[in-house]
Order: structure tokens, then C-alpha cells, then sequence
């Protein structure tokens, strides 16, 4: 039986259009609606599909405020067992701080008699692009990490990790557990919570704990919106004068034959 952690960070959806915050710390999210990474869901159902393989639980954590239940619930939704909210204010919190919050969970439900075999992350953040938490956690644990991955496997007490290597192909480690995993989005598809999963989650209990680490904060210097992509527009014409060189643009593009 293997105990799988999945760790998850509440994100402004970025569907829509980004601004940052007057300080440029933070995206703008009050006209934006919340969700998790792609990162993260991938997380989310490799999580799940290794725990039921292994008759294991998987429990969903994130570092947050209230409003991070909901992201919660929607792992529970997805197939998770438990799940817990570091309550936080996140924006004061940098990878640092967020990697000893969660160690500090681990060692604690250690020591209660719950060890995670593995842990899983998103390999970055969604909104600021951090990447350092699965790193630092695995220092933190003075466990092995892997970055960057598709999918994992367990077998015989120890992750088969497979991911993309950077020039081209496919890298595969093995890695003794208990052992941390960041994943990358793409090697398995995320299911969509079930009506059964939905119920099970509005009745879930939430464990919430405050965290002990005094944040020092990211040190971030600000954060920067890529340039808008240039627009250019041709006028064909006015008219019926646009006629010919309309139909001609549309031979051109294959539409007319």
C-alpha cells in the first residue's frame, strides 16, 4: 500500500486577460476566476491512478486561505482521500517558506503513522512561474526529487519517472522511495469529477493547520507581462472595388479554387 501526497496551489485562471498588481508582485486576479495548474491536475490523476493501484490514499494539500477549499474539494472530487489546508496568506510565503510548511506536515503525519511514499508537485507555478518547492522539499526531507516529469510508476519500493529528455526523446529514472516527483503536464489526461466524487467532496473534512515557519518571504524584484503580439491590418478596399481583391486574398488562402 502506498501513501501518496499531491501538493497544489489555488491560481488565478488565465484565460482571460493578465494584468499584475500595482507592485507587479502578483497576477491581478479579482476579474479572474481560480483553478489549479495543468501541472497540477496531471499531478492529480497520476496521484490517483498509482493509489488505487497500490490500495493507497492519496491525500491533496495546499497553502492558502479559505478560498483554496475549493481547489481542495476538487481533488477530492478527482479521487482524492484527504485533504489538508495549510492556512496562509500565500503571497507572504516564498518557495522557502512553502517547502518547510509542507515538510513540516510530513514529518508530522510521520510521526502520526502516516509516511507518504511519494510526493508529487507541479513541476512550476502557474502565476509567478516558481519552480524551487519541489527542490527545496526535497531538501527539506533530505529525500531524492526528479523534475520535470510525464508519468510515474511504482514498483518494487522504488518510481519509475518518465519525462522528456532535452535533446529529444524520452529520459526514464528510477528512483528509491519515499521520493518526490515534480510533473510536467501532458503524459496523462486529467479525468473530470464525478457526480458520486462532487458528494464525497461537500462532505469531506477538511484538516487545516497553521504553520510554524516564520515566511521570509520570495524576494521577488517584480514580475513582467510578455509584450502583446503585433496586429497588422490590410485594407482590400472599399466597396465593390474590394471585390476582386477579396477574391483573390480567398485564392490565395484556398478557399476559391
Amino acid at each position: 500500500m502506498s501513501n501518496i501526497l499531491v501538493c497544489i496551489k489555488r491560481v488565478p485562471d488565465t484565460g482571460g486577460e493578465v494584468s499584475l498588481t500595482d507592485d507587479a508582485m502578483n497576477v491581478d486576479d479579482r476579474q479572474l476566476g481560480a483553478t489549479v495548474s495543468g501541472h497540477e491536475e496531471c499531478a492529480i490523476e497520476l496521484a490517483v491512478q498509482q493509489a488505487g493501484e497500490t490500495d493507497g490514499d492519496v491525500t491533496v494539500l495546499t497553502l492558502g486561505d479559505e478560498d483554496s477549499i475549493e481547489q481542495l474539494r476538487d481533488a477530492v472530487a478527482r479521487g482524492c482521500a484527504n485533504a489538508v489546508l495549510v492556512e496562509a496568506v500565500p503571497s507572504a510565503f516564498g518557495p522557502a517558506d512553502i517547502a518547510e510548511a509542507i515538510a513540516e506536515v510530513v514529518r508530522a503525519h510521520e510521526a502520526a503513522g502516516t509516511p507518504y511514499d511519494l510526493i508529487l508537485l507541479g513541476n512550476d507555478a502557474a502565476d509567478t512561474g516558481d519552480f524551487q518547492v519541489g527542490v527545496r522539499l526535497g531538501y527539506a526531507l533530505d529525500r531524492p526529487v526528479v523534475t520535470g516529469m510525464s508519468t510515474v510508476e511504482l514498483s518494487d519500493g522504488q518510481v519509475v519517472a518518465k519525462g522528456d529528455a532535452p535533446t529529444g526523446g524520452t529520459q526514464v529514472f528510477e528512483v528509491a522511495l519515499p521520493a518526490i516527483v515534480t510533473v510536467m503536464e501532458g503524459g496523462v489526461e486529467p479525468r473530470y469529477p464525478s457526480i458520486p466524487g462532487r458528494m464525497k467532496a461537500k462532505r469531506a473534512k477538511i484538516e487545516t493547520i497553521e504553520p510554524q515557519v516564520q515566511p521570509a518571504g520570495s524576494a521577488r524584484v517584480r514580475l513582467t507581462l510578455p509584450p502583446k503580439p503585433p496586429s497588422q491590418v490590410t485594407i482590400l478596399g472599399e466597396g465593390p472595388d474590394a471585390a476582386v481583391a477579396v477574391a483573390d486574398l480567398l485564392q490565395e488562402l484556398g478557399v476559391l479554387r
